[in-house]
């Protein structure tokens, strides 16, 4: 196990095609990349990091024109920014930990790259290739993005997903991130490449590595839906159900998340 010779450190990651994504580096011992969720950024893992990488080498970076990374003036692809990540600090193989986008990105990583991935945590994660239900919510989504009305995106993520409140732990942070990042990812999503072949949920029996599934009771219904359908197609996952949190998990029990993590990371 190799020893930490001080705290973070900070790094841009030249991005693929251009731009640089904001990634931090700290802790010793076997590499995890923390993957934060849509209209996020990495300090949703703020509460998880200084335990975590007290037994691991832990990266956690600002996905593509979110947080501190460079806005994207082209298509772009999460998996290839994942893979320059790892590329940038020559990781060959590395731990996933992704929530939600996080969460598809890295199913969709472990599918294209198979080799790279020795373990995935999922944790309230969406997957490619998942239909999701018509519904009041999603149409008023899609409404605030094609309006441009980021003021109305971010009040609905945080009644939507972050339906415990301001008051709850984690909070403030949750609804400073939230609105710090909705304009940018309206600009995001709009460049983000598609790809129609990808859809992982029909493909989760490729999927070898060994795979923690895990949401909070409290989070949206269709999450839960989602973790059922990837506890039955990916060989030998587990799954858990974590009490008082909705799909903000690393901030509202950040004590009874890492617990599991390192329970699963090898």
């Amino acid at each position: 196990m190799k020893t930490d010779t001080g705290g973070p450190r900070e790094v841009q990651v030249p991005a693929p095609g251009g731009g640089l994504l904001w990634a931090e580096r700290g802790g010793a011992g076997s590499p995890v990349v923390l993957l934060h969720g849509a209209g996020m950024d990495s300090r949703l893992w703020d509460a998880v990091v200084p335990e975590l990488s007290r037994h691991h080498d832990v990266i956690r970076y600002d996905a593509r024109g979110l947080g501190r990374s460079t806005p994207p003036e082209r298509p772009y692809d999460d998996v290839e920014d994942l893979r320059a990540v790892l590329d940038h600090f020559g990781l060959p193989r590395a731990a996933l930990v992704g929530l939600s986008m996080g969460g598809e990105t890295a199913l969709d990583f472990a599918l294209a790259h198979p080799g790279r991935v020795t373990a995935l945590a999922l944790v309230g994660a969406s997957v490619s290739g998942h239909a999701w239900p018509a519904d009041a919510d999603s149409t008023a989504y899609a409404a605030a993005r094609r309006q441009g009305d980021a003021a109305t995106l971010a009040d609905l993520e945080l009644s939507i997903w972050a339906s415990m409140g301001r008051s709850a732990p984690g909070g403030e942070l949750i609804e400073t991130m939230v609105r710090d990042n909705a304009a940018r990812r309206i600009v995001s999503e709009s460049h983000v490449a598609s790809f129609p072949d990808r859809a992982a949920e029909a493909r989760l029996g490729r999927i070898a590595a060994p795979t923690l599934v895990v949401h909070g009771d409290r989070d949206h219904p269709e999450i839960g839906v989602i973790a059922e359908t990837l506890v039955a197609g990916l060989p030998g996952a587990r799954g858990h159900v974590v009490p008082g949190a909705d799909h903000y998990l690393p901030l509202r029990t950040p004590a009874h998340l890492t617990k599991l993590l390192l329970a699963h990371l090898p």
